[in-house]
Parts: C-alpha cells; sequence; structure tokens
C-alpha cells in the first residue's frame, strides 16, 4: 500500500483502537489480505536517514527519539505528509555499556520522575499516537516499572509496542492488562545490515503474517533496510500481503 492510500485509511485507524485490540488473529480470517507493519526505530540523529524512507513511498510507521537534534522537526514533517509517529521511549538496558540517550528511564526510578521524564519526551515528539521501547531489556523485565511507564501511556489515549528486547519483558501483557491497545515485535529487520538479509528477515515476517494474519517487524534507518523495503514492497509476489501502519494493525489485533 502506498503512502497516498496509507494517508486515507489512517484517517479512520485511531477511531478503531479502543474497539479492536482485543481480539485474536483467528478473528482476521475474514480481511482481504494478511497485514504487516513495519516500524523505523532510532528517527532523530539524521534528516538524510530519515528522507530515505520517507522516498518509499510506502506505508511505515516512524518511532522517533526523544530530545535529539532532529527528533521533532521530523516528527512534525512525518505527520504532516501522512505517516504515523511513535515515541521511542528510552529505557534502561542490561548492558550498562549501551546509553539508552536522552529522555531515558530506569529500574527504581520514582513514579514522580517516570511521569516528568516521559510528558517530557511525549511533549518533544509531536503526534506521536503511540510509544515503543528503546533498548529496556531490564526496565520491561521489572513489572513495578514498566506499570508506572505504561499509566503515563494509558493517560495520554496512546498505543503501546513491546520492541521486545528481552525474551522476559513483561511489557506487552501488562499494557493488555492495563486494557492499553498494545502490539509485541515479531522478527528486527536488520540485525544484518545487509540488503539480502533484510530481505529474508521480511520474507519470515511474511510467513508469520501469512499464518497468524499480521505481525509487527522492526528496522532502523540504515540504507541496506531502505533499499530492501523497496524491493519488497514492489514486488509483485507480495501483493498477497498489505503494508499498514500500526494503528491500522491495532483495529483487528492480537
Amino acid at each position: 500500500m502506498n503512502r497516498r492510500h496509507f494517508l486515507l485509511k489512517s484517517m479512520f485507524a485511531l477511531s478503531g483502537l479502543l474497539m479492536g485490540f482485543g481480539r485474536r488473529p483467528e478473528a482476521l480470517a475474514g480481511a482481504d489480505r494478511p497485514r504487516l507493519a513495519l516500524i523505523i526505530d532510532d528517527i532523530g540523529h539524521s534528516r538524510a536517514r530519515a528522507q530515505e524512507f520517507l522516498n518509499l513511498d510506502v506505508a511505515l510507521t516512524f518511532s522517533v527519539l526523544p530530545h535529539l537534534t532532529y527528533s521533532r522537526e521530523l516528527a512534525i514533517e512525518m505527520n504532516r505528509i501522512g505517516y504515523e509517529v511513535m515515541l521511542h521511549q528510552p529505557m534502561e538496558p542490561y548492558n550498562t555499556a549501551n546509553d539508552p540517550g536522552p529522555g531515558a528511564l530506569f529500574v527504581g526510578d520514582s513514579r514522580q520522575r517516570i511521569m516528568d521524564v516521559m510528558e517530557a519526551n511525549i511533549e518533544n515528539v509531536p503526534y506521536a499516537g503511540g510509544v515503543n521501547n528503546h533498548m529496556g531489556s531490564k526496565f520491561t523485565e521489572s513489572r513495578e516499572d514498566i506499570s508506572e511507564a505504561l499509566e503515563i501511556i494509558k493517560k495520554n489515549k496512546l498505543f503501546f509496542v513491546d520492541s521486545c528486547t528481552s525474551n522476559h519483558s513483561k511489557a506487552h501483557a501488562t499494557a493488555r492488562s492495563f486494557k492499553i491497545p498494545s502490539l509485541s515485535r515479531r522478527i528486527f529487520l536488520d540485525n544484518t545490515r545487509e540488503e539480502s538479509a533484510v530481505l529474508l528477515e521480511l520474507a519470515r515476517l511474511k510467513k508469520c503474517a501469512l499464518r497468524v494474519g499480521q505481525a509487527v517487524g522492526i528496522g532502523h534507518p540504515f540504507m541496506p533496510t531502505a533499499r530492501a523495503i523497496h524491493r519488497f514492497a514492489r514486488d509483485e509476489h507480495n501483493a498477497d500481503i498489505e503494508l499498514v501502519s500500526v494503528s491500522e494493525l491495532l483495529k483487528s489485533g492480537v
């Protein structure tokens, strides 16, 4: 689905979130085509890298890191031309060598700090309709801490995508218990930054969607990822799959 069609459909997407997010994948059996939502994380460092994905004219959802050089202006620009925007919320990882960046949440933060940090981050990423975690292998395993963050997400009427940076993440299950429209990531597209490798991951994601009706993949602003998505979206053999925004996917739910 191209961006123009995506823009028209997205106008109706958010209105269906709270009605559809709890349905099981089997409920998609009557849908026209299985659906994929592709999230591009780590937006905000570079305009040029973001532009490569904007030029694809493909339905993508962009997840923007807060308080970076281009965070605010890219969020505004992406919304203006019809793309869905999310807040890419930094959270504490287990590996202390990995800096989650500005606006991060840490295990043991007070309720007040979590609220203040997240509200500032949401303000810095205008038009964010949802949130997914950046890093956060340690934070998302702490039910108490992730619950505090999810309370802010619910208060702001945002959806949530668990990036699943830990096999023991409690984020998705907790979000569902809070009745927050929520999805979880199936595949990271570009752990190997080669076009051929990304295409293989997109094929795996497609198989998943054909099996259960829908799937979420997460990529990053790398040139091989952009080239692979371009090829995948324009391959006639993939006409049996529809690329949609995250909010559109949430209308059917998982």
